[in-house]
């Protein structure tokens, strides 16, 4: 589904200009007058489609996809389709038609999507939420607030798609999975689909006489063409707002939804015997446990989630990685309690480019890892919890008839220890106290969806009463306000979102905050920031305002400003990975949406941007121009060129002072074959060189899909770089009362590979397989230290230490800085490789809806040697040489409908 950024509308147009001529050849004076009126007032229905459903009389149509029905039979076909890709406006080069019914409980849609040639009909079988082949679907905005859609699409083979629509197409959540019933049939004039979607999946208010948003579409896959019942142009500036309505269910009642979900999981670990350690000594485990899901309509539009020791024990594994940089590594949510919703509780500085991770709320925080990691005795081993139990959840989230969209979040996370025990002696630490999350969100709708206005709260309290727990805060509040303003037919857009923290806790606490990477207030060479131990709390703000053109015609653009105080601290609840910045960001498109000369679309982009410290200090400047075009064989190619002023990095020396680093230039380019046949692949590269030779990486990647069979997918994803860089942060180390920033050359290699297989039996019955093998190696050398960070001369900034300096052994370097033949400082040999193997086998089936039994394997291989030789063979050898940690689980859950 495309976003509401590439639509816009022309409806009815040329009609328009016809009717004005006809009347004035015939009409003169006070009839133009009353004719110019009725032109004006007109206006929206001359654009708008609607089709009017009826109510059942009678049986209620049978969902099988035979839409024989003898309710079926008292209704016309309605066809009236345009298509939109590839040739916006023109006939459709197939036939689609459809019927609407509604009872008291459920909305009726039956489509006939007719095909000349049903022998081509592509007909695979996938997991839900990942169509191939032919599909048909709707749209409908229940609320009636041209911003928000829910989504319900089916593939000819029967697998069913559903997402919510939010911010008129800028949103789409495909974690959504609501209840509801399809079925589809393939026949000699083509197929067909039949649905039923109960109204307790949608959302709405007795108010009048209900006009839903509605919107059908068809996919036909061979031809890669798009047809829909309400054209909305390639060039228009939204997407829900452009939809034609459904009228006629004025009998029909908002009704709540009630459910609950328990379930149940039997875990078997198995794992490396080792005798010495207790926690080991049996090479397995056992566990049980169980849990409740629910779901509850508190209002006819408000929704409440809750979960009682939710398990994700199915959700797939994080992929492999290896971070050098100063920030944290940020995860993508994969729990399906915290994705469901997710557009409603997201709320970022930016909302566009490469600069929106910063966010108020990043739900991994929530059941994370423990913080603490325990110290052990000689001969003692420890046993610590690889997630924080989340003991309870709740969420509600919806929309009122009055406009406000709400999302209210509360959760709570025990206090987690850990085992410590030599193997006589067992003692228990805290690693992570009892812990509460809040978040409270409000928007408000006006004009008709042309202008929002909303907030945001949240709020982390932690009970520390162990005195080693002392680094983190036990209160962290953060605010937001956010508003939006659309004009000149949603073409043109002004934002604004400001912003707020405070955290509290042990002067230890706060003073790691303003050491963390995020805020380094320790520099020694900045004036506007100093480091203060004394301090309980800390406060900071931050916002961005942004510009755009999107939408009616081929060109977009747009100008964005953001800052961030210093004290700005969102990591809490949030995920933030600098403060201390002003930003500015400009960019323009050109897109071409018709097929001409040899493509079938064109996109060309330009970007820049410029960031500076809050002491107004220019950090760098960059800027990149990238192309993606579509040819008329549906290959695509995309190009780009990225570039960079020389940097004064803040992070590079770890709370030391400016680094300037070279000048960069990159550049990336990928090509992809048609994606409607069955082998399928891309493969891309990407090259960066800095100046004075001081960095150089190339990248390698490449994704190959085979379908041997309607049932089977197989993907194989491989990947591989290198990168050598002459300045990677080693070590701080302390000397005659001076710092002593260590860097080095380093040589990196790094292989990744992703395997994927589903097999699918049915729609509803599907066995799914990820495993990626995973190595990493680096290469130190030509130890230095930094003398002038920021001189104009690059070779000036750093002296590489000597022979007569440096001397490694038993896996440590010493320098011996003033060559008097004694130790000055030492650090370890950084030298690695990591070697990682994840996998999960996972057999689902949802044997009635909602209700769904899991069979699941996983198998992880975790090994690091000090070495920092790439080696593939040799690699590989030693990774499926490391002993795998199984887990094999059953989990099993039952929807009971309340």
């Amino acid at each position: 589904m495309s976003s509401g950024t590439e639509f816009g509308y022309k409806k009815g147009k040329e009609q328009k200009v016809e009717q004005k001529n006809h009347w004035t050849m015939k009409w003169t004076g006070t009839k133009l007058l009353i004719l110019f009126i009725m032109l004006m007032t007109s206006n929206g229905i001359a654009q708008n489609k609607e089709y009017i459903t009826h109510e059942v009389n009678g049986e209620t149509p049978v969902i099988d996809g035979k839409i024989n029905d003898a309710a079926w039979k008292q209704l016309e076909w309605m066809n009236d389709f345009v298509q939109v890709e590839p040739y916006e406006g023109r006939e459709p080069s197939q036939d689609t038609r459809f019927k609407m019914l509604h009872s008291n409980d459920f909305l009726y849609i039956a489509i006939r999507a007719y095909d000349t040639n049903p022998d081509s009909i592509v007909k695979r079988l996938s997991r839900r939420d990942n169509l191939e082949g032919d599909q048909v679907g709707v749209q409908i905005d229940s609320y009636n607030d041209n911003r928000t859609a829910f989504s319900f699409f089916v593939s000819a083979a029967g697998v069913k798609t559903d997402w919510v629509v939010s911010d008129d197409g800028m949103n789409e959540d495909y974690n959504w999975d609501p209840i509801w019933y399809v079925d589809t049939s393939i026949d000699s004039l083509g197929w067909t689909a039949e649905m039923k979607i109960p109204f307790t999946q949608l959302r709405f208010s007795k108010k009048g006489d209900p006009q839903w948003g509605f919107q059908i579409q068809r996919t036909i896959y061979r031809k890669d063409e798009e047809v829909m019942w309400k054209l909305i142009p390639k060039d228009a500036s939204g997407w829900v707002s452009e939809f034609g309505e459904i009228k006629g269910m004025n009998d029909i009642k908002p009704q709540k939804e009630k459910s609950i979900t328990p379930y149940a999981v039997t875990k078997l670990e198995r794992f490396n015997e080792i005798e010495s350690n207790p926690f080991k000594s049996a090479g397995n485990s056992k566990n049980f446990d169980a849990g409740l899901n629910g779901k509850f309509g508190v209002t006819n539009n408000l929704t409440l989630d809750m979960a009682i020791n939710p398990d994700f024990g199915q959700v797939e594994a994080d992929p492999s990685q290896v971070n050098l940089t100063a920030y944290e590594t940020y995860f993508e949510e994969k729990r399906p309690f915290f994705i469901e919703g997710q557009s409603i509780m997201d709320f970022r500085l930016m909302q566009l480019g490469d600069f929106m991770q910063d966010n108020l709320f990043y739900s991994r925080r929530i059941g994370q890892s423990p913080s603490y990691n325990p110290q052990t005795g000689q001969k003692e081993y420890s046993s610590v919890p690889d997630n924080t139990d989340i003991l309870g959840a709740l969420k509600l989230t919806g929309k009122t008839k009055d406009g406000w969209s709400v999302g209210v979040m509360e959760s709570m996370t025990s206090r987690e220890k850990a085992k410590i025990s030599d193997g006589s002696n067992t003692r228990f630490e805290t690693v992570e106290p009892l812990s509460n999350y809040f978040l409270g969100r409000l928007q408000k709708d006006f004009n008709g969806g042309k202008s929002m206005l909303g907030g945001i709260f949240t709020a982390t309290n932690r009970k520390i009463e162990a005195d080693h727990l002392n680094f983190m805060h036990d209160q962290a509040y953060t605010g937001g306000l956010n508003f939006k303003h659309y004009w000149s037919d949603r073409t043109y857009q002004f934002s604004f979102r400001g912003i707020a923290s405070h955290v509290r806790g042990s002067q230890q606490a706060i003073t790691r905050t303003q050491r963390s990477s995020a805020h380094y207030y320790q520099r020694p060479d900045v004036d506007h920031l100093s480091l203060d131990s004394t301090r309980n709390s800390l406060s900071g703000h931050g916002g961005s305002m942004m510009f755009l053109k999107m939408g009616k015609g081929h060109f977009n653009y747009g100008v964005f400003f953001n800052w961030k105080s210093p004290g700005l601290e969102l990591n809490d609840m949030g995920y933030q990975r600098e403060a201390d910045q002003i930003s500015q960001l400009a960019f323009a498109q050109y897109r071409r949406w018709e097929p001409f000369m040899i493509f079938r679309n064109l996109r060309l982009s330009v970007n820049q941007w410029r960031i500076w410290d809050y002491s107004g200090t220019h950090l760098f400047t960059g800027g990149n121009i990238s192309m993606n075009m579509q040819f008329k064989n549906y290959w695509e190619l995309g190009f780009g060129i990225n570039g960079s002023s020389s940097t004064r990095s803040k992070t590079a020396l770890r709370g030391g002072p400016f680094l300037k680093e070279p000048g960069s230039l990159r550049y990336w380019a990928q090509i992809e074959s048609d994606q409607r046949k069955k082998l399928k692949f891309s493969v891309g590269s990407n090259q960066s060189w800095e100046a004075h030779n001081s960095s150089h990486r190339t990248s390698l990647f490449t994704d190959i899909t085979y379908i041997p069979h309607n049932t089977l997918n197989i993907s194989l994803s491989p990947s591989l770089s290198f990168q050598e860089n002459k300045l990677q942060y080693v070590s701080t180390k302390s000397y005659n009362t001076q710092k002593r920033y260590i860097m080095a050359n380093i040589d990196r290699a790094t292989l990744g590979m992703s395997l994927r297989m589903n097999f699918s039996l049915t729609p509803d019955l599907s066995l799914q397989y990820w495993g990626q093998p995973f190595i990493a190696s680096g290469k130190y050398s030509e130890f230095k230290r930094i003398t002038n960070p920021t001189a104009e001369n690059y070779n000036d900034r750093f002296h590489t230490f000597t022979d007569d300096q440096i001397t490694q052994q038993n896996g440590h370097f010493s320098i011996d800085e003033n060559r008097d033949g004694a130790t000055d400082y030492a650090f370890g040999a950084p030298d690695f490789n990591v070697l990682q193997f994840k996998s999960n086998l996972v057999a689902r089936w949802e044997y009635i809806p909602g209700s769904t039994v899991y069979l699941v394997w996983s198998q992880n291989r975790n090994g690091f040697q000090p070495i920092g030789n790439f080696n593939l063979q040799n690699d590989l050898n030693d990774l499926f040489g490391i002993y795998p940690e199984n887990v094999f689980l059953v989990k099993f859950t039952y929807r009971l409908g309340l």
